[in-house]
């Protein structure tokens, strides 16, 4: 894909997911930054117009009827929301052990799996990737 497909792409996932969120203001922010996250990090062999436009549509069902797909678009940037935070409720910053932080890291593992599953049923290119470290 070119740059400017590239750019397009990135332009209607964003613009479609923030209609299927109703511009809510946490959600909103999640999916911007899990977008930027995937375009940044990712490859552009990741990418072809037909998973996109398979993702565009899934987004578009999920604006349209409060159905299967805006549930799991919502169950998704909740959780995304707080592995960006570090947990649901925030602890005091403090050290880690050997084991605490490697539970950290790898509590995501299942749901990036499922994710890459879920994207490879359906022919998508929903971001799979954890965003944060260990603290």
């Amino acid at each position: 894909m070119s740059r400017d497909e590239i750019l397009h792409a990135y332009r209607h996932l964003y613009r479609h997911g923030l209609r299927a969120v109703q511009f809510s203001k946490p959600a909103r922010y999640t999916l911007r930054d899990r977008l930027r996250l995937a375009f940044r990090k990712g490859t552009p062999a990741d990418l072809n117009t037909h998973k996109i436009g398979n993702t565009i549509e899934f987004l578009h069902y999920a604006t349209v009827e409060n159905g299967l797909e805006h549930k799991i678009l919502k169950n998704l940037l909740f959780v995304w929301r707080n592995q960006d935070r570090g947990g649901y409720k925030r602890v005091k910053t403090q050290k880690f052990s050997r084991d605490e932080t490697e539970i950290k890291v790898t509590a995501f593992d299942t749901l990036n799996h499922n994710i890459r599953m879920l994207n490879e049923s359906m022919g998508m290119c929903l971001p799979s990737m954890t965003a944060r470290g260990p603290n």
